[in-house]
C-alpha cells in the first residue's frame, strides 16, 4: 500500500474555501494522499464532493480516501475509506471496498489498534498525538504512547491530533509511518504550509 507521508485531510471549519480548491492548493504543493473529511453535508452532496475530488486527485497522481462511507468511496472509485470507531465495522467495509481498496481506521487505544491490525485494517490512524481543536478527538495520547503503538502492530500508522510542523519532527522520531494533518495546513497559506511540512517530512526521511 503506498502511504505518503503526508495526509492532507479536508476541513471546512478550519478554511471556508471549497473542498475542491483546498484540495487543489494541497496537491499543487506536492500533497499525494487526500482524505475528504465532511461532518455537515448530507450524503447526497458528499458523493458529489467525492466525485469532483476524485477527478482532480486522478488528474494529479494521488490518493483519494473518503472518511465514514464506504459505499460513496466506492461509487467514485476513491483509492479507500476511513473509518471511525462508530462506523460501519471494519467486516462489513471490506465486504464493500473488496480486498484491492484501502481501508483505514481511526484508533485510540492499544486494544483499538490491535483490533484494527487482527481485522484487517491496512493502516490505523493514531491519536490525537497532541491538543486539537479541530475536532472532540478525546484527550492527548502523547508521544511516548505513539511509539509504543508502532512497536507493538505491524501495519502502517498514521498519527494525527494537534501536529505542527514545530513537533512533526518528534512525531516522526516515534517511527510513525506517516502525519495526517487538517488545520496546520489549511489556517493560512495552504500551499506554503503543506510545503512546510513535506520539507521537514523529506528531510527527515532523508538522514
Amino acid at each position: 500500500m503506498y502511504l505518503s507521508g503526508l495526509c492532507f485531510i479536508t476541513d471546512r471549519r478550519a478554511c471556508r474555501l471549497s473542498y475542491e480548491d483546498m484540495t487543489l492548493r494541497a496537491l499543487k504543493a506536492g500533497v499525494k494522499w487526500i482524505q475528504l473529511r465532511d461532518k455537515e453535508s448530507s450524503r447526497r452532496e458528499i458523493f458529489e464532493e467525492a466525485l469532483r475530488l476524485r477527478e482532480i486527485t486522478g488528474n494529479h497522481n494521488a490518493v483519494l480516501v473518503v472518511n465514514d462511507h464506504p459505499d460513496i468511496a466506492l461509487a467514485v472509485h476513491a483509492d479507500g475509506v476511513h473509518l471511525g470507531q462508530d462506523d460501519l465495522p471494519l467486516r462489513e467495509a471490506r465486504k464493500i471496498m473488496g480486498k484491492n481498496r484501502i481501508i483505514g481506521i481511526s484508533t485510540h487505544t492499544l486494544e483499538q489498534a490491535k483490533d484494527a491490525e487482527s481485522g484487517g485494517a491496512d493502516y490505523i490512524g493514531f491519536g490525537p498525538v497532541f491538543l486539537t481543536k479541530t475536532k472532540e478527538a478525546g484527550s492527548p495520547v502523547g508521544i511516548e504512547m505513539l511509539a509504543g503503538i508502532k512497536r507493538l502492530v505491524n501495519i502502517p500508522v498514521v498519527a494525527i491530533g494537534g501536529i505542527s510542523p514545530e513537533n512533526v519532527t518528534a512525531v516522526l522520531k516515534t517511527g510513525a509511518d506517516a502525519v495526517a494533518v487538517a488545520s496546520a495546513i489549511l489556517c493560512g497559506d495552504i500551499e506554503e504550509n503543506a510545503e512546510r511540512f513535506l520539507s521537514i517530512i523529506n528531510s527527515y526521511e532523508g538522514d
